[in-house]
Order: structure tokens, then C-alpha cells, then sequence
């Protein structure tokens, strides 16, 4: 499917996008455009790969014409480009707005006017039963992908929806780590939060499973493991070998939820199953509101939703081997002899 295409990543310049280039620059594919608003970053790519398939786009997905000049051309896109901090987001909600939910309009426009043959828009779990400006924001993303892929009959529309991904922007990891490795105390929020547990392979994984198997509308989610906040920071002071550091528990920030979820019951009614992933057909009703109205849907009551509480949890052991299996970990390992 990408031998001798052209592809299109938004927000390229990320850690989703870092790893999905390099999946990309294997499979044969004709060009790989970089759509970010970050010179340095692509700069930075550039000086890495000194590939002749990349080509760079300074750009901004608010706007709409700086968007258009990239998607032409483009067989396949890859939508990456949003505001993810939580607590940025909290306090600067139009600005999670702009970017996640506008600029989101702005490249699936683009994408059905120029005709691309498929788009997968990468979620969170944090859209699902939202609290917080930027689950909000990336709830309403989702709603807008699912409205444009009714009217999409060229594009195919797919959305890939996951959790916490280690080593990512904004992850606690990197975090825990730095403080460990600064001899600071690890700030714990709440020992009891739970986060479902994915690397960036698997990040990658799901999005190349949508992208190959994706009806239009259709939203995907991989069965995770997740750990508690406690488990997570006991299984890194066992990787380096320090049992005795010291923790701090600082309380809930803004916008935090106790646990995530990655499917709510209303969805689980309609997901099906294949191997590793869940995914949920789209609700393909128009708007006549006896449909919605005169015949509701007795399953949704029994049903119960996909979460980090009731999904399958990691001991302390498992924790630290699949910590030890990241990259970004092994690096700083090595890097500070620990």
C-alpha cells in the first residue's frame, strides 16, 4: 500500500512521528512530507535522516491554506499535530481548541478536497467520558472525523485511540526518571492511578493496523496492560537500583483523572474484536430523531466500559521487563552507567 507513495505526517516533527518515519523510510515509499510549526525540530530531522524522500513544511494546522499547500499531492495522511498537555490545555482552553478540534476541520478538509485515499487521526483515551480542555477537545476531534467520514466517499477516514505512551512528550517517565537521576524525590500524585501502558512501537502498530484494515469512521483501540502510579515508580527504582529514593505523594493536578478509558460502555456495545485491537463501527444513523428516540438500545445498560482499572495489570516484575525493552530507557542507562 505506500510502495511509491506520497505521505503526509502533521505534526511530524513529534515522538509519534519520529517513530513512525523510520517505519516509513523502510517500506519503499516515494516521499514523506513533515507538516510542523517547529523550524528547529525539522531542522534537526533533516541534519538526522539527510534523506532525499523527506521534504519539510513549515506550517500551522490552524491555517487552513498553509495545511493545503502540503496535503496536495498526498496519497496518505497522518494526522499527529495537537496540543497534548493536559494542564496547558486546562488553562488555555481556546488554544486546545484551535489546534485540536479547528485544525483537525482544516487537514480533513484539505484531505477530502485533494482527494487523499486515507487519513488516520490519533486520539487519547482521555476524550472518552471527558474532564479536562484537552479530552474535551480531542472528544470533539473524534466527533468531526466521524461527521466528515459520511460525506467522505474518496477519503477514508480512521481514528486510533491510546493511552499513556512511554517515553512520549509529557509522559511521567522521562519525568521520574530525571528526578531519580537528579536526586530529587519522585512526585507521585496518587499511588492509586492507574494509566494503561503502550510504547511508541505499539503506538505505531495500532495506527499501521488501521491504516491497512480501517473502514471510514471507524474508531481503533489496542488491548493494553496498565499499572498504578505506585507499581510504575517502585518497578523504576528497581531498574536502577535505588530501593530506598525517596517519593513525595503532591495530590491530583488539574484536569487528572483516577484512571483512563479507552472504550466507554455506550462503544463497548458495538466493538468487535480482531487479535490485539478492539474496534467500534461508526453510528451511521442520520439525523431523524425517531431513530434515536422510539427504539434506545438495552445492551448499553449491561455493558460495562474498557479502562485502566478493570484491564489486565502489571506486577512490579512485568512492569520493570517492559521498561527495561524501551529504547528511550536503555539509552539513559547506558548513558549514565546506572
Amino acid at each position: 500500500m505506500l510502495k511509491n507513495k506520497k505521505i503526509l505526517i502533521t505534526g511530524g516533527t513529534g515522538s509519534f512521528g519520529n517513530a513512525i518515519l523510520k517505519k516509513f523510510l523502510e517500506s519503499g515509499v516515494a516521499e514523506i512530507r513533515i507538516f510542523s510549526r517547529d523550524e528547529k525540530k525539522q531542522d534537526d530531522l533533516r541534519k538526522k535522516y539527510n534523506n532525499k524522500k523527506l521534504k519539510f513544511y513549515i506550517g500551522d494546522v490552524r491555517d487552513y491554506q498553509s495545511v493545503l499547500n502540503c496535503v496536495q499531492g498526498s496519497d496518505f495522511l497522518f494526522h499527529a499535530a495537537a496540543l497534548k498537555q493536559v494542564p496547558s490545555c486546562e488553562f488555555y482552553p481556546m488554544e486546545a481548541v484551535k489546534t485540536n478540534i479547528i485544525g483537525t476541520e482544516n487537514v480533513l478538509d484539505a484531505a477530502i478536497n485533494s482527494e487523499v485515499k486515507r487519513v488516520i487521526v490519533l486520539s487519547t483515551d482521555k476524550a472518552v467520558y471527558p474532564i479536562n480542555a484537552m479530552g474535551i477537545s480531542k472528544a470533539m476531534m473524534e466527533k468531526l472525523a466521524i461527521q466528515k467520514s459520511r460525506i467522505s466517499h474518496k477519503t477514508t477516514i480512521n481514528i486510533t485511540r491510546y493511552g499513556n505512551v512511554m517515553g512520549s512528550r509529557g509522559s511521567v517517565i522521562p519525568l521520574f526518571i530525571k528526578q531519580i537521576l537528579d536526586n530529587k524525590p519522585i512526585t507521585i500524585t496518587d499511588p492509586n492511578m492507574t494509566r494503561f501502558m503502550m510504547s511508541l512501537e505499539d503506538a505505531v502498530d495500532l495506527v499501521l493496523y488501521a491504516f491497512k484494515y480501517g473502514k471510514n469512521g471507524e474508531i481503533f483501540v489496542q488491548k493494553s496492560p496498565a499499572t498504578d502510579i505506585q507499581t510504575l515508580v517502585n518497578a523504576l527504582k528497581k531498574l536502577l537500583n535505588i530501593p530506598k529514593h525517596l517519593t513525595k505523594i503532591i495530590g491530583t493536578r488539574h484536569g487528572e483523572k483516577l484512571f483512563e478509558t479507552l472504550l466507554s460502555r455506550e462503544e463497548m456495545v458495538r466493538a468487535k474484536e480482531s487479535n490485539n485491537y478492539y474496534y467500534i463501527t461508526p453510528d451511521i444513523r442520520d439525523l431523524n430523531y425517531t431513530k434515536f428516540i422510539d427504539k434506545g438500545e438495552k445492551k448499553i445498560s449491561k455493558s460495562s466500559e474498557y479502562n485502566s482499572h478493570n484491564t489486565y495489570h502489571l506486577d512490579i516484575n512485568k512492569m520493570q521487563s517492559l521498561l527495561t525493552n524501551q529504547n528511550f530507557i536503555k539509552k539513559i542507562i547506558k548513558e549514565k552507567k546506572v
